[in-house]
Parts: structure tokens; sequence; C-alpha cells
């Protein structure tokens, strides 16, 4: 009966040992990848769009890149290479009413790609990621609770994938790399902050847009998420998702897993009762530092597009 017992301790500590070091491993990433063999040719992008939406992630966006660099590049890096952007309301709606900084993940984002094998790749960002770059309590049982969410949809995705193992080493030292702007909100004579925020969201789009920049999806959270909750804290909030084919075609060649990073969310809001409007997104430092991104071929476009962004809101937040 000792000996049993002790064999029995011995076999709970391995495995519990065991389990901490994976969930150690696991938590010192911020982008993971989930592969599935598919010659069979039944994992597409639409039946992964399929199986995000019924466990409750509702797919925005699910882009085709390959049209668009083609066309562009005459060129393309994978036989295929979507970005999508998802959502689940109602966890969305927790995590913003504590934490307004989540609207740099609202959307959350994924890259789909089949690699030279034949395999079907999905890569979002951990659990980890997530905390760390919009400063959210580790603990916090609705940020788990998302994560938890896109596991289960990427099971439903791919039921015979797993989570390929990560060797680059994150550089962050749990840096935040966000880029935040605040600007005060002066209404004209007869103006309304409707007025106002439509006024600068115009400008915004037509600064960027002969950039080169897309927006890919735009949520008035507001209207359609806030005021199904009747949350009536903001006189507006509003997110894009920021896209840039310029950017992304290079940084995709050797990282395609750079699509959970992207399109870049970029929010803007203002609370009722205040006169200033905030606004913010996720640096490329965060694509560098969690990517073991070295390549000059991806580094420049990546901090050239957004010294563009940030020279825009510079000039119309002022």
């Amino acid at each position: 009966m000792e000996r049993l017992l002790l064999r029995f301790i011995i076999t709970f500590v391995s495995i519990f040992a065991f389990t901490l070091h994976d969930a150690t491993a696991k938590t010192l990433q911020d982008v993971q990848i989930y592969t599935s063999a598919n010659s069979s040719g039944t994992i597409t992008t639409k039946s992964i769009e399929a199986a995000f939406d019924t466990v409750g992630l509702s797919v925005a966006g699910n882009n085709n890149m390959n049209i668009p660099f083609e066309k562009r590049f005459k060129k393309r890096h994978y036989k295929v290479y979507n970005l999508a952007m998802f959502m689940n309301t109602d966890l969305t709606y927790k995590l913003l009413k504590k934490y307004p900084s989540f609207g740099a993940l609202t959307p959350l984002t994924m890259s789909i790609w089949e690699d030279s094998s034949g395999n079907m790749n999905i890569a979002t960002l951990t659990y980890n990621g997530m905390a760390r770059a919009t400063k959210i309590p580790p603990n916090d049982k609705d940020l788990r609770a998302y994560a938890a969410l896109v596991h289960k949809a990427l099971r439903k995705a791919m039921p015979n994938g797993h989570f390929k193992k990560m060797f680059t080493k994150p550089t962050h030292q749990n840096r935040s790399f966000q880029i935040n702007f605040t600007s005060e909100v002066e209404l004209e004579d007869d103006a309304t902050v409707e007025d106002f925020i439509e006024d600068f969201e115009s400008e915004f789009e037509g600064e960027l847009e002969p950039l080169g920049f897309l927006f890919p999806n735009y949520t008035n959270v507001q209207e359609e998420i806030f005021d199904d909750y009747e949350y009536n804290a903001y006189d507006f909030y509003h997110t894009y998702s920021i896209c840039k084919f310029d950017v992304i075609y290079p940084v995709s060649k050797y990282h395609p897993e750079a699509g959970a990073w992207a399109p870049c969310s970029f929010y803007l809001y203002k609370k009722k009762g205040e006169k200033s409007m905030h606004m913010g997104f996720l640096g490329v430092e965060n694509w560098i530092t969690t990517l073991d991104i070295k390549d000059r071929q991806s580094i420049k476009p990546l901090k050239e597009a957004q010294g563009m962004i940030v020279k825009v809101l510079d000039e119309i937040a002022q």
C-alpha cells in the first residue's frame, strides 16, 4: 500500500511538474499557431470562419490577401493566405467596460495560411499576448474566458490539429508598446459631438488613404455593442481595423503568423462629462519583439507605417 501510494505521489508530482512547465512555456509566447494536416482539402478559410461563428466568435472579415498581393506584387508567398477579424460581443463589452484600452484588440485578428507541406495554420494571440499588450491584469476572468473561447474555436475548426512549438524568444520584457493620444474636444458654435467625430474621422481617413492605408473593418462600438447592454457612459466609442499591403506582404513572407497582430486595431472614444478624446493602438514593436523579426525587409515597412499614422494623428489631434 505504501509503495502504491508513493508511486501515486511520484506520478502526480511528475504530471504537475509537466503541466506547470507546459503552462509556463506557453505564457512566454504572445502568438500561438494551431496547425493541422489537410491532405483532403476539407479545411478551408470558409470552414474555419464557420467554426468560429459556431462557438460565438463572429468573423467580421475574412480577406483573401493573395488577390491584392498578386495584383500589386505579381507574386504570392503561400497557396492560401487570409487575414480575418473576429469578436465575441459579450466578452468584448465586459472587457471594454473595465478596460477601454481593450479597443486596441477590438476586433481580435488571425492569419490563416497553407504551408509548403500542405498543412493549414491559424495564428492568434495567446492570453499572455492579449494581457501584456493591453495592460489587463493577468487574473482577469473575462480575458481568460476570451482566450479559452479562441482555443475552443481552433479545435472546432481543426479537430485533428495541435499547437506548434514556438521557438522564438520574445524580447519585449513585458512592455506593452501602446501608442496613445489625447485631444481636447472643442465644439464650434452650434456643433455637436456627433459633428466633431464625423469631421475628425473624415480627416483621419482622408489623410491615411492616399498613403496606402486601408480600413477593412469599422466598428461603432457604442451603437453595435454598448447600446445592446444599455451602457451609455460614452458620447462615442469607435474602432478601426487598419491595413497596408506594403507592410503585410513583406512581413508575411517569413512571418505569416504576423496576422495575429494585423490588421491593426485603432480606437477612439470620449466619455460623457469629459472634454478629452482618447485614442490608441498597439505599436509595431509588439510584432518585432514577439515574432523575433530581424530582417530589414520586414522591420522597415512596419516602422514607416507606424510613423505615418503617428504623424497624421499628431497633426489632426492638436
